[in-house]
């Protein structure tokens, strides 16, 4: 039994090598690596799919506080190279610069991938964190009036990454204060409603712009936004849905269905709140004297 014991934790033990040094080389991360060509990268992240679906291991690997700790340093990394990359490219005079915009559409398609492993290693809160708190300074680069015309595909991948972002707190993967909630609303959903106008009047425009939110995209983000306002208190829901109906693009996202939720349930309240003052109101009935 010792020896069969010593068997399993070293097999443990390169398990856990094996899967830190792929997710090293999925992402272009360790320090100890140049960069590698994308069929390597491409190879690296099978493998760790592979290994998470189908390795009997793997429970107890990422079950592992030191996996969770070097995952999220590699996740840490990926979100700063891409959030480095993005500010770079306003300081860039050439604004069309073919191999900064492949740098960050690689920085950003790592963030993706990385994202559908934390989900299956239950870690998506880090993702959420992070995403969240970078989400300003992403959109005061990709608002940037050089950028209005260029990098279409960019911008639209952003609302892709966003939209993942949206799910996971707004159908309880990820659970966030309700403060939290509402600033990761108000925060992505002006640009999503100003991209899904602009790349439906270019798509009329051009009959072969390629960059148009799929209705796909658009469906899973329109559902995780009515999910995410229904389940925020009524005084926040109330503040998005004015600002909704009051928007231009008030077609999109289609907060029908969360508006309809808030005025029952505010019904409801008002309907209970007269209920018990009337019920506080009532004379109390006198009690019985002894002789009666």
């Amino acid at each position: 039994m010792p020896i069969f014991s010593d068997i399993q934790e070293t097999e443990l033990s390169g398990t856990k090598e094996v899967f830190l040094s792929a997710i090293r080389y999925a992402t272009s991360t360790g320090d100890s690596f140049p960069q590698f060509e994308d069929d390597l990268r491409t190879s690296a992240q099978e493998q760790v799919e592979f290994m998470l679906e189908d390795d009997e291991k793997i429970p107890l690997v990422i079950a592992d506080d030191e996996i969770k700790v070097e995952t999220r340093i590699v996740v840490s990394k990926i979100f700063s190279s891409f959030e480095n990359d993005l500010f770079s490219l306003i300081l860039e005079p050439d604004i069309a610069n073919m191999e900064m915009e492949k740098n960050i559409m690689r920085s950003l398609s790592d963030l993706e991938w990385m994202h559908n492993t934390l989900l299956k290693m239950d870690l998506m809160k880090d993702f959420v964190t992070q995403w969240s708190n970078i989400s300003n300074n992403l959109l005061k680069v990709i608002e940037d009036k050089r950028l209005d015309s260029v990098m279409w595909d960019l911008k639209i991948k952003l609302i892709e990454v966003t939209s993942k972002v949206l799910e996971a707190v707004g159908y309880g993967t990820v659970v966030l204060p309700a403060e939290s909630r509402v600033e990761l609303l108000k925060t992505w959903l002006p640009y999503i409603r100003k991209m899904k106008s602009l790349s439906d009047e270019m798509s009329k425009m051009e009959a072969a712009f390629p960059y148009k939110m799929s209705d796909d995209l658009c469906q899973c983000v329109e559902g995780a936004i009515v999910s995410l306002v229904s389940a925020l208190p009524s005084n926040d829901q109330a503040d998005i849905l004015a600002d909704w109906i009051s928007a231009e693009q008030v077609k999109y996202p289609d907060l029908s269905e969360a508006f309809e939720i808030w005025c029952y349930r505010t019904k409801s309240a008002q309907r209970r709140l007269d209920e018990a003052l009337t019920e506080s109101a009532m004379p109390m009935p006198l009690p019985l004297s002894p002789s009666t």
